[in-house]
Order: C-alpha cells, then sequence, then structure tokens
C-alpha cells in the first residue's frame, strides 16, 4: 500500500483526525462525486452492462527487459493503442482480470505486468540489488516498453502501480499518453516522511513500522499470504473476495526476491534503507513533487480503508486536463478489481481528454 507522504498528505493525515466529513465535501466542490468532470459536464458512458468474472488472461508472456526478466499478460490487438496497467501491493496482475478484456474489446492493446518481486518477473542477475525504491520501480516499466517497442501508452495503477505511473508521468511524460491514477498523486520523497504524525494517523501505517523491524522481516516472511489476506480486508471492508480470488493472487507471493523488494520498499520509505546510487538524479526531480501534465483522471473507491490523500490536497498537482471520480458502492482499495467497469471506463475516457 501506499505510505510514502508528501507535505499536503502529511497536513491532511493531521486535519482527518478533527473529521472525515471534511474530505467528502472537498471532493464534491472539486466536482469528484460518482465521475463528474473537474472541467464541467458528464464523460460519455462507452462501458456499460453486467460482465461475467474472469480467472484467467488471454495471453502470459516472458520479456527481457533492463535488469527484469518481465511476466506479463497481453491481451487485444497487436496494433492497438498501448494501455500498460499496474498492480500494487500485496495485490498482483489479477487485480485487472475483468479490465483487461473490456478495453482489449474496445480495441486497445493490453500489456499487464507483474512488477519486480511478483509473479514470474525475476532479476536476471544474482548480483543485483533487491531494490523496492519508487525511482527503480518506475524504470522497469520504462525498460519494459522499450523491449515491448511501445514509444507511447496509457498508464494506469493503483497503489504501487499508481505512484509508478505517476512517476512515469512526471519524469518521462513524453512516454505517457495519458494516466489513470486511483489515489491521485502519489509520489514521494524520504525527506518528507521524516516529519511524524499524530498517533491515530500513525496507526494507519502500521504494517511499514512492523517491517522496519527483523521481527517483521521474519514475520512477513513466515506468513506473507495471511498478511497479504488481512491488508485486503483492512484496505477493502466491504470487498467479499472469495478464497480463490486470492489465492490466483498469493500465488504471485511465491516470487523467490518478492520479501526482499517488499521489506526494502517500506524501509526506504522512511530512510532505513538505502537506494541505488543511479536513481538519485531522479529521487531529487521527484522530492520536489514535480507537476503532472499530461491528461488525468484520478479515482478513489467510497470504502478505502487504506492510507490515502484527500482529492483536495493533490489536485493542484495536475496541470493538464484533469478529473476526479468518487467510485460508489462500497469500493475498496483494490479498485479495478472491485470496480473493474468503472476503472475501464476511465481508461477510455482519459485516451480522449
Amino acid at each position: 500500500m501506499n505510505a510514502i507522504r508528501t507535505p499536503e498528505d502529511i497536513d491532511h493525515s493531521r486535519r482527518r483526525l478533527f473529521g472525515i466529513a471534511a474530505a467528502t465535501l472537498a471532493a464534491a466542490q472539486l466536482g469528484a462525486i460518482s465521475g463528474a468532470s473537474a472541467q464541467g459536464g458528464e464523460p460519455k458512458a462507452i462501458v456499460s452492462g453486467s460482465i461475467k468474472p474472469r480467472t484467467s488472461f488471454a495471453s502470459l508472456k516472458q520479456i527481457d527487459a533492463g535488469l527484469l526478466n518481465i511476466g506479463y499478460a497481453e491481451d487485444g490487438p497487436s496494433d492497438g493503442a498501448p494501455v500498460i496497467l499496474l498492480h500494487g501491493w500485496p495485490y498482483d496482475i489479477y487485480s485487472y482480470v475483468d479490465v483487461v478484456p473490456l478495453l482489449a474489446d474496445a480495441g486497445y492493446r493490453m500489456i499487464v505486468p507483474y512488477l519486480r518481486g511478483y509473479g514470474t518477473t525475476r532479476f536476471l542477475s544474482d548480483a543485483t540489488v533487491r531494490n523496492g525504491q519508487q525511482a527503480a520501480v518506475a524504470v522497469d516499466i520504462i525498460a519494459l516498453m522499450d523491449a515491448l517497442g511501445i514509444q507511447k501508452a496509457v498508464v494506469a495503477g493503483y497503489d504501487w502501480g499508481g505512484r509508478t505511473a505517476n512517476i512515469i508521468a512526471a519524469l518521462w511524460p513524453e512516454r505517457c499518453k495519458a494516466m489513470v491514477s486511483v489515489s491521485g498523486y502519489l509520489i514521494g520523497s524520504q525527506a518528507a516522511n521524516v516529519a511524524p504524525l499524530p498517533p491515530q494517523a500513525e496507526l494507519q501505517w502500521w504494517y511499514q513500522f512492523y517491517f522496519a523491524t527483523e521481527r517483521g522481516r521474519a514475520g512477513y516472511a513466515k506468513n506473507t499470504d495471511d498478511f497479504a489476506k488481512l491488508i485486503w480486508r483492512l484496505a477493502s471492508p466491504q470487498w467479499q473476495f472469495d478464497d480463490a480470488t486470492f489465492a490466483r493472487s498469493a500465488a504471485a507471493f511465491a516470487n523467490p526476491d518478492h520479501v526482499d523488494v517488499v521489506i526494502h520498499n517500506y524501509r526506504w520509505r522512511l530512510g532505513l534503507a538505502a537506494g541505488e546510487p543511479k536513481y538519485d538524479e531522479m529521487e531529487k526531480k521527484l522530492a520536489t513533487f514535480p507537476m503532472i501534465g499530461v491528461p488525468t483522471i484520478t479515482m478513489e473507491g467510497d470504502a478505502n480503508g487504506a492510507p490515502h490523500p484527500d482529492p483536495g490536497a493533490y489536485a493542484k498537482r495536475f496541470s493538464g486536463k484533469y478529473e476526479h471520480r468518487l467510485i460508489t458502492g462500497g469500493i475498496g482499495h483494490n479498485l479495478p478489481q472491485e470496480a473493474p467497469q468503472a476503472f475501464a471506463q476511465a481508461v477510455i475516457d482519459v485516451d480522449r481528454l
């Protein structure tokens, strides 16, 4: 989940202690309720009707890209406009199993990679640092685009994937046609994370403090599936996922690098683990919280139990065409899997902004 905090997020976390209702009001003032456009007017509905839940992808592939051999799902016409969907922690590509066919049927070339440390993605060298810092994950996706011959794509994601989409849009706007980001602007920095929050707000990030200890590392390694299932339930309290749905994603956590990458990710955020020098310049740019100018739709579920910023705190970070959508109906943190039609619709709509 997303625990990197910008200065706006820190301020928001303090304000949340005095009333969650203010967040809803701010969202409404932005024109965020139920898909309203920040520029006015309602988006044209393209994806509609009921869908039959899927349990598999049309095609699973592997390709060498940068430091990795990346596993990814692909669907849709090979000459279609490319869309890259990025998952979060502790989830995997099956967050998009129902989104992909909707967009493939709409003519898009769909690419859904396992991030480093997940599924069938593997490091090409045993000597490579099992680094989970934000810049490294984003560089992986640029390398994947290069390997697949994709010059420019719509990039969409949530949690780690949302942050990665943000970074691509901010640092490589020439590679990002448009973006969909659940929970909005998620770029952060170690410096911003130094500032402490009030105890109630810190409680939301309990897992990153657990991971900061060797006991936490050992606990996550020993109980990975149970830990992930707990996070699923806390982050999406109204999502009634079944055992088979969880098991399909849990298989991705058996990756031999999973624990190393996850623990490094959260320790790096708190400044407890060093990043790699080759990413220092990127991190310096990201620490300034750069503006994002590509067309963007941000989204939030109305029942997201994971830490997430108020839309009012990040709307000003988007300088291009922009909309925010609140998805109602008990939708939690894993928005693409819980509300696949709404997510697919956002991808289609942002491509037309």
